[in-house]
C-alpha cells in the first residue's frame, strides 16, 4: 500500500501507451523484439521549435511544452533526467547563462561562507568548519517518514502525468540520487584535487558522512519506488573521469570512496532497484568496481576515450545477471562531425553488440547546439526503425 494519498503508478495500469509499455518491459529485462529509445536531449532551441511545429521563441515562453512536444515527435519511450530548462542556458555558439559563473565555469574566485578557496588548506578549513557540521546536522535531523516517502511518490506521479503516458518517467533526482560526491564543483578543480591528494583522511571522513546521509535518503527512496510502483531503476550521474581515466587515482577510490559508495546504495540493492551509471570519459577502471558494488548497467559511453561498449555489454552483474545498457550515438564525434551514414552505422553497431535483453538506444549525452541537424533527424529515424523492426 502506498504511503501517500496517491496510489502511485498503479493508477496508470492499463493506460500506458505503446512506447511506455515497451520501456517498462525493457527495464524488466523481458525478451523484447522491438528496441526502446530514450529521450534525446537536444540543446538547440530553434531546431526543437521547428521540428515540433512551434513558432520561433516558443521555447523560452514555455520550455516544458516544446521540450515534451519534441520528445514525442522523436519517439521517446523513456525519460530519467528531465531537464527542459537546460537549453535556456545555451546559444548557437555554446554556454550563455546569465547567472554568475561557478567554481568550474569560469569564476575568478571562489568564496564559501566567507572563506576564499585559494589553496587546498582553504578547502579543508571550509570542510571542517562548515561542511562536516552541516552533514552531521542533516543526518541527525533527517526524517524519512511516510510523509517524506509520499512526497517522493507524488512528485514522480505529477511528472508522469505532465509528460503523458506514452513516455515512461523513471526516478532520477529530487531525492533519488544520493551517494558520496567529489566536491570539485563546489571548490573548483585545482584546490579540491590538491586537497584530495594531501588530506585523504579529511576526504574519507567527508565520504563517510555523505554515505551516512545517503543511506538514510536512499532507504526512503527505495520505499517510494516499491510502494509507489515506480520503475525499479535509478540513473546515477556524477562525472569521475576524463578522456585519460579517473579524475583521481583509482586505488585511492578503492580505499576511501568505493566502500562508502557501496554502503550508500545498499538500500536500493537490497530492495531490488537496478542502478545505472552514466558514463563520461574513460571509466573502464571503474566498471568492474561499480558492478561489484551492486550496479546493474550503464548509460552514455564515450567510445573515443576508450569505453569498450562491446566488452561491457558482455559483462554480468555481481549476481551473474545481464546488464541493462542504454547505448547512445556519440554526441562528441558521430553526431557533430560525422555523416548521416555514420549515424546509421553506429546505431547498427550498438544494436549488434548490445545485450539481447535490457537494451535501449538514444544519444550518448546532451546534443550541443550547431550539431548537424541532418544527423539528428537521421538519429530520430534510426531510433524509429529499431523501435518498429528491432534486430530483425
Amino acid at each position: 500500500m502506498s504511503t501517500s494519498a496517491s496510489p502511485g503508478y498503479r493508477q496508470f495500469e492499463g493506460q500506458w501507451g505503446e512506447r511506455a509499455e515497451l520501456a517498462r518491459r525493457t527495464l524488466a529485462m523481458e525478451n523484447c523484439r522491438q528496441i526502446a529509445s530514450s529521450m534525446i536531449h537536444v540543446m538547440d532551441m530553434p531546431f526543437m521549435e521547428q521540428v515540433a511545429g512551434h513558432r520561433a521563441g516558443d521555447y523560452k515562453q514555455d520550455p516544458h511544452k516544446v521540450y515534451l512536444a519534441f520528445q514525442e515527435l522523436a519517439g521517446a519511450c523513456f525519460i530519467a533526467q528531465y531537464i527542459p530548462e537546460n537549453p535556456l542556458t545555451m546559444g548557437q555558439h555554446g554556454y550563455e547563462s546569465s547567472t554568475a559563473k561557478g567554481a568550474t565555469t569560469g569564476a575568478e574566485e571562489v568564496v564559501r561562507d566567507g572563506i576564499k578557496i585559494d589553496s587546498p588548506e582553504a578547502v579543508v578549513e571550509h570542510m571542517e568548519r562548515f561542511v562536516t557540521p552541516r552533514l552531521k546536522q542533516d543526518i541527525a535531523e533527517f526524517n524519512g517518514d511516510d510523509a517524506y516517502v509520499g512526497k517522493l511518490i507524488a512528485a514522480e506521479v505529477a511528472q508522469q502525468k505532465r509528460q503523458g503516458l506514452n513516455i515512461l518517467k523513471a526516478p532520477y533526482d529530487g531525492g533519488f540520487q544520493c551517494f558520496p560526491y567529489l566536491r570539485y564543483c563546489y571548490y573548483g578543480y585545482v584546490n579540491y584535487f590538491m586537497a584530495y591528494a594531501l588530506f585523504p583522511e579529511v576526504m574519507e571522513r567527508d565520504f563517510a558522512l555523505q554515505a551516512d546521509l545517503s543511506a538514510l535518503k536512499n532507504a526512503a527512496a527505495a520505499r517510494a519506488i516499491i510502494e509507489g510502483d515506480l520503475p525499479r531503476m535509478v540513473l546515477l550521474d556524477h562525472d569521475m573521469a576524463d578522456s585519460r581515466g579517473t579524475l583521481v587515482n583509482i586505488h585511492s577510490l578503492d580505499e576511501i570512496w568505493f566502500p562508502n559508495f557501496a554502503r550508500s546504495i545498499r538500500p536500493f540493492i537490497d530492495a531490488g532497484v537496478r542502478l545505472i551509471w552514466h558514463c563520461d570519459g574513460n571509466l573502464m577502471a571503474m566498471v568492474p568496481r561499480l558492478l561489484e558494488a551492486g550496479l546493474g548497467g550503464f548509460q552514455g559511453f564515450q567510445y573515443e576515450d576508450g569505453m569498450d561498449y562491446a566488452r561491457i555489454c558482455k559483462m554480468k552483474d555481481r549476481n551473474g545477471e545481464g546488464l541493462f545498457i542504454l547505448g547512445g550515438v556519440s554526441v562528441t564525434t558521430t553526431l557533430p562531425f560525422g555523416k548521416p551514414q555514420d549515424v546509421k552505422d553506429q546505431l547498427k553497431f550498438l544494436v549488434e553488440n548490445g545485450p539481447a535483453r535490457g537494451l535501449m538506444l538514444g544519444a550518448s549525452s546532451s546534443i550541443a547546439p550547431a550539431t548537424t541537424r541532418e544527423n539528428i533527424l537521421t538519429l530520430i529515424e534510426g531510433l524509429k526503425y529499431y523501435r518498429e523492426h528491432g534486430r530483425d
